[in-house]
C-alpha cells in the first residue's frame, strides 16, 4: 500500500473555527487516518476540549485537539454520515458509512457513539477494501501452516476455529478463508456482529438483538437456507456452541472465532460451554491461535547485533541451540515513511493445531490444555512464540514486538 503524505492533511486539521467547516474537518480526519494507515479514529471529549487519536499498527497516538465549542457539531456530523439519530444523546448508537478517497479506494467506516461524563465519544473503525487482497501468505502464515489450513478447508464438514484476544486479526483470517471458499458450487452464509466487509456472492446476516436475531437463532434459520459453508462471527455462549457443533456433524463446514489465549485452550473452552468431548473430537478439524505484531519499516530497516539482554529475554521460550545460533537481528531506525516509528504495517504470528487422532483421544480423556499443547507440538505444531522468533530472524519484526504480544 502506498500511503498519501499525511502532513498537509494534519496542517488542514489544525485549522479550526472559522477557517474550516465541520464537514471539511470530518473529511480531513478520515483522509488523515487513511494516509497514516490507521485502523481507528478516536474522538474523545475531555473537560476542556476534544482529543483526536489514531490507532496506527495497533498503537494509539495523538493527532490533534479541538475546542469544546465544536464538540457537539463534530459528533453530529459523524451521526449524520452514519445515519444515526442526532437528537439522541444518552444511549449508545452504532452505524456505518462509506467514503471514496482521492486515490480511488473505498473505505467503509463503522461508527460507535456512546455517552460519557464529558459528552458523547465517537470511535470510527476504517475498513478498507484492501482486505480483498489478503492471502494466507500476506497474513503471515508460513507455508507449513498454510498447507494445514488448505487441508482443513478442503474437507466438506467440521469446524475451523480462529482464536486469540480482541484485535488479534481473527475475523480477517476468517474473511480470507471465506473468499477462498467462495465458488459458484458453494452456498455460503455468515452471521456476524457486526458485518465488517461485504463479500459479493455470499449471504451475510447482521445480528440484531432488538428483534431477537442472535447468533443462536440465526444459526437455526440458516439451516433452512441450504448452505454448504457457514461462518459464525463468534462462539460466545452455550447455545451457539452446541448448535455450531451439531451443524458441523450434519455435513456443514463451520468457520468461527473463540476468545482463548492459544490454540490448545480451544478444546477445554468448548468443554466449558457444555459441549461433550466426543462431539468436540468429531467436529473440530483445526484451531488457529494468532496475534498481530508490527512489521519493521522496509525503508529504514538495518541489521544489528543481538544483545545479551535480548537473548536472555527469550531464554526458556526458544530452543537454546536456535537462540545461540542467532547473532544478528533487525530494527527500524525511524524515517519519514513510517513517521519515525520504525514500523509500518502489521502481520500475524500463528500456531496452527490440526486435530489428529492422538489429539482426539486426548480430548476424549478430557486432557488439560497444557498436555494437549505438548502433544500438538510433538506432532508438528510450531508454538506461536517460535513462529514469532522465525519472523524476527527473517527481519520482519522485532523481539520486543513478539514479547509484547506474549505479555499483553
Amino acid at each position: 500500500m502506498v500511503k498519501a503524505n499525511p502532513q498537509p492533511l494534519l496542517e488542514e486539521l489544525e485549522k479550526i473555527g472559522d477557517q474550516l467547516s465541520i464537514v471539511t474537518l470530518v473529511d480531513h480526519m478520515v483522509g488523515y487516518a487513511q494516509a497514516l494507515g490507521a485502523s481507528d479514529i478516536h474522538v474523545d471529549p475531555t473537560e476542556s476540549g476534544v482529543r483526536v487519536r489514531m490507532r496506527v499498527d495497533g498503537v494509539l497516538q495523538n493527532c490533534c485537539t479541538f475546542s469544546k465549542e465544536i464538540q457537539s457539531e463534530v459528533v453530529s456530523r459523524i451521526k449524520v454520515l452514519s445515519g444515526l439519530r442526532t437528537d439522541e444523546h444518552n444511549a449508545p448508537q452504532d452505524g456505518r458509512f462509506r467514503v471514496r478517497l482521492d486515490n480511488g479506494r473505498n473505505v467503509d467506516i463503522r461508527v460507535s457513539v456512546v455517552p460519557t461524563f464529558y459528552g458523547e465519544n465517537a470511535v470510527m473503525r476504517l475498513l478498507s477494501d484492501e482486505a480483498d487482497e489478503f492471502t494466507l501468505k500476506s497474513l503471515g502464515f508460513t507455508p507449513e501452516n498454510e498447507q494445514k489450513i488448505l487441508r482443513a478447508i478442503s474437507k466438506p464438514h467440521g469446524m475451523i476455529l480462529a482464536t486469540g484476544p480482541t484485535g488479534s486479526g481473527k475475523t480477517t483470517t476468517l474473511y480470507t478463508l471465506v473468499r477462498m471458499l467462495n465458488t459458484k458450487e458453494s452456498s455460503i452464509i455468515t452471521i456476524e456482529d457486526p458485518i465488517e466487509y461485504a463479500i459479493p456472492g455470499i449471504n451475510q446476516i447482521q445480528v440484531n438483538h432488538r428483534t431477537g436475531l442472535t447468533f443462536a437463532n440465526g444459526l437455526r434459520s440458516m439451516l433452512r437456507q441450504d448452505p454448504n459453508i457457514i461462518m459464525v462471527g463468534e462462539i460466545r455462549d452455550v447455545d451457539t456452541a452446541g448448535l455450531a457443533v451439531n451443524i458441523a456433524l450434519t455435513g456443514h463446514l463451520i468457520l468461527s472465532t473463540l476468545h482463548t489465549n492459544d490454540a490448545a485452550t480451544t478444546l477445554p473452552r468448548l468443554l466449558d460451554m457444555k459441549v461433550e468431548p466426543y462431539l468436540i473430537a468429531s467436529t473440530v478439524n483445526l484451531a488457529i491461535g494468532q496475534r498481530l505484531v508490527r512489521k519493521i519499516c522496509a525503508h529504514c530497516k538495518e541489521e544489528k547485533a543481538m544483545t545479551e539482554a535480548e537473548t536472555k529475554s527469550l531464554s526458556g521460550l526458544i530452543p537454546e541451540d536456535l537462540l545461540k545460533s542467532q547473532k544478528t537481528i533487525y530494527r527500524g531506525l525511524g524515517c519519514d515513511e513510517c513517521g519515525g516509528a520504525g514500523f509500518m504495517g502489521r502481520l500475524g504470528i500463528h500456531e496452527v493445531m490440526e486435530i489428529d487422532n492422538p489429539i482426539r483421544e486426548a480430548i476424549l480423556r478430557k486432557t488439560s490444555a497444557n498436555d494437549v499443547r505438548k502433544l500438538a507440538i510433538r506432532h508438528g505444531m510450531v508454538p506461536i512464540i517460535l513462529d514469532g522468533f522465525h519472523k524476527v530472524r527473517e527481519g520482519l519484526t522485532t523481539i520486543e514486538e513478539v514479547l509484547r504480544m506474549r505479555y499483553e
